[in-house]
């Protein structure tokens, strides 16, 4: 399944449209950066949708299985360093999730959260050809 996402940049700061032709968020850089702070950062929306895709991978399997979870809550952070290689990202995932579930049955969760579909996208290989024509 192909995605796509388009921008367009506004004058002030670095802010940009993002839409996927149905949804439309701002983006932008922070001021450290000479942005307007007035959106998300690049990187803040790639945790972002790390995050999303955990905790919709939690409810997901929690509906399936009949598991009564309530509020699912998650504070994804990350540091990057950089190195001779490239870039070094290191996030730190913190979830919790209310409702009436064992200790077995959030341990399965969790896991799941792990093979979500972006986790397993960001770890895996990438190929990014460029192009000057839509």
């Amino acid at each position: 399944m192909a995605t796509t996402i388009s921008i367009k940049n506004l004058p002030e700061g670095y802010q940009s449209i993002i839409t996927n032709g149905k949804h439309t968020i701002v983006g932008d850089e922070p001021l450290q950066s000479k942005g307007t702070d007035l959106g998300l950062s690049p990187s803040e929306l790639v945790l972002s949708g790390l995050a999303m895709c955990k905790v919709a991978t939690i409810r997901f399997i929690a509906r399936k299985n009949d598991w009564n979870i309530g509020e699912v809550k998650a504070e994804l952070s990350q540091e990057v360093k950089r190195s001779s290689k490239g870039f070094q990202t290191n996030v730190k995932v913190a979830i919790q999730i209310e409702g009436h579930v064992t200790q077995e049955q959030k341990d399965e969760l969790l896991k799941q959260a792990d093979a979500c579909y972006i986790h397993r996208q960001l770890t895996g290989e990438w190929n990014i050809e460029h192009s000057t024509e839509f």
